[in-house]
Parts: C-alpha cells; sequence; structure tokens
C-alpha cells in the first residue's frame, strides 16, 4: 500500500499549449528528491480533459520513464463512458502505469449500482490495481459509503481518493473497516485531519508546489505526531486556499510558472490565472517558505 504524500502532477505546457517534456521530467525529478510516495500522472490536475488519448497515453509513458522505478505511477484514466475508461486503463497498463485512479463518470450522473457496474467492469477488463476518485464537485456524481464497501471486494480494486472534503465522509469511510484497502484525501485543506483520523494519504495539488513539506506533513499525521502535523499544515492552508481561487489547475500551474519550475501553458477551455488573484497566490507560496519576502 502507497502511504504519504502523492502528487496529482501537472502536465507541463508551453505557452502555446503544445505539452513541455522537459519541464516534465524536471518536474518528476522534483517531486521525487522531496520525498513524494507516488506520481499521479494525467488526472484532473493534469488536465486529462483537454489531452488528446494519444498525448494522454504519451505523458503517462514519459512520466514513467522518468520516474525510473523510483516511484510508483498512478495513472488517470477515468471517463464517463466504461469503454473509454478501459480503453484509457488498457493504455496505461501497456505504458508501465504501476496503478490506474479512476474518476467516477462525470455528467451523465449514474445512480450507485451503474457506479459498482461500471467500476467492477473495467476492473474485471485489465488487470491492474485501480483506485476509485470520488469528486462530486467536478462530477456532480456521489459514490456512496456503501457502494465503495461493495467495489472493495473486487480484488484489483485496491482504493479511493476520496475527494468530498467532509470528514464525517472520512470517517464513515474509515469506519467501514475496509483490510488492505487505501484511503486517500483529495482535498489538500482536510488532509491532515483524514490521515490523522485513519486515512493513508494525501492525493496532492499542493504537493505540486511544496513537495517537501506535504511530504513531512503527511508523515507527521500517520506517524499520529497531531501537533507536528498541525504545525507543518499551517504553514501549507493558504497553499491549500489559494491554489483553488479558480479551477484546478489554474492557479498551480501559474504558481509553477511563479517558482520558475514550468512555463504556465494551460489549454481551453481553462485560461491563465486571473491577475486579481496574482498576490494572493505570491502571499501563499511566501508563507509557504517558496518566495522571499
Amino acid at each position: 500500500m502507497i502511504t504519504g504524500s502523492l502528487v496529482a502532477l501537472v502536465t507541463p505546457m508551453h505557452e502555446d499549449g503544445s505539452i513541455d517534456h522537459e519541464a516534465l521530467v524536471a518536474l518528476v525529478d522534483r517531486q521525487v528528491g522531496a520525498g513524494t510516495a507516488a506520481i499521479v500522472s494525467v488526472g484532473t490536475t493534469g488536465e486529462s480533459a483537454t489531452l488528446s488519448v494519444a498525448e494522454h497515453t504519451d505523458v503517462i509513458r514519459r512520466t514513467v520513464d522518468a520516474v525510473a522505478g523510483r516511484v510508483p505511477v498512478i495513472a488517470g484514466t477515468g471517463a464517463n463512458s466504461t469503454a473509454e475508461a478501459i480503453h484509457l486503463t488498457g493504455a496505461a497498463k501497456a505504458a508501465g502505469a504501476d496503478a490506474a485512479l479512476l474518476v467516477t463518470p462525470y455528467y451523465n450522473k449514474p445512480p450507485q449500482e451503474g457506479l459498482y457496474r461500471h467500476f467492477r467492469a473495467v476492473a474485471e477488463a485489465v488487470d491492474i490495481p485501480q483506485i476509485l476518485y470520488n469528486v462530486p464537485g467536478r462530477t456532480a456524481c456521489d459514490m456512496l459509503p456503501s457502494t465503495v464497501a461493495r467495489l472493495a471486494e473486487v480484488p484489483n480494486i485496491v482504493g479511493l481518493k476520496e475527494a468530498l472534503g467532509d470528514l464525517d465522509r472520512v470517517r464513515e469511510l474509515v469506519a467501514l473497516g475496509l483490510p488492505d484497502f487505501a484511503l486517500y484525501s483529495g482535498d489538500d485543506a482536510t488532509a491532515r485531519a483524514s490521515i490523522l483520523a485513519g486515512f493513508h494519504g494525501d492525493i496532492s495539488v499542493t504537493a505540486n508546489v511544496a513537495p517537501d513539506a506535504m511530504a513531512r506533513m503527511c508523515a507527521a499525521a500517520l506517524a499520529g505526531d497531531a501537533e507536528k502535523a498541525a504545525v507543518l499544515d499551517a504553514d501549507l492552508a493558504g497553499l491549500h486556499r489559494a491554489l483553488f481561487a479558480e479551477p484546478n489547475p489554474i492557479p498551480v500551474k501559474w504558481a509553477l510558472g511563479e517558482l520558475g519550475l514550468a512555463a504556465g501553458g494551460i489549454r481551453l477551455p481553462l485560461v491563465p490565472l486571473d491577475p486579481m488573484h496574482h498576490e494572493d497566490v505570491r502571499a501563499a507560496l511566501a508563507a509557504a517558505g517558496l518566495l522571499g519576502g
């Protein structure tokens, strides 16, 4: 089981929207060197919605090559078409990913039974460890803990990224007592509390800009050191907030550009961060010790 801080890595792009392969390698090296436990490639933060299937698979493959076995690579392969999710998951396995992350089907709003059959079908079609991903704020679909419990019985469904951001939901999932089933926060603002409550880690946006601090905070929470985790998280609280001033990954890509780590290109229909948020993000970067005063 992977524990700790897992980064939901951006897909770096040039100003014209083309993928910046050199920056991708540099970002991967920075994450591994900072103690990030795994790289999530081409998830929501990686702009999966606007990459072609060929680009999607290519970024996964290049990420696998850059990681070179140092940490696991988890590929985002979810879709609102079960057939498409199966295709993407198979392509991710062929590209060398260690596991797949599959978001709940968006827009078509399946009922709980539809969610169960969808994820079971993908798991049965592709023999690779699979992590479920619940993010109702983006999908208009909430996978309930009872459905998670059913899916946990499928042998290669090994975990859940829960991004509801509700600690009552966190406690309900922990109370299921699912054996050998990883529970990850998908909400940086509540990640510390979620881990202290029994989650195994955080699939993090903030880790893109502050990988070392997120790794140390998660490690402290996993060790049950609530005081240390709180101190470390206090310096990150501004980032947790500022990096969602506009829809992800708009702010985090701008922040990486401000740190000189990536060009900051982004694809339509997303646009660069509104200047009204620039000072807030800069202030959060400074508070986290990533920029001068």
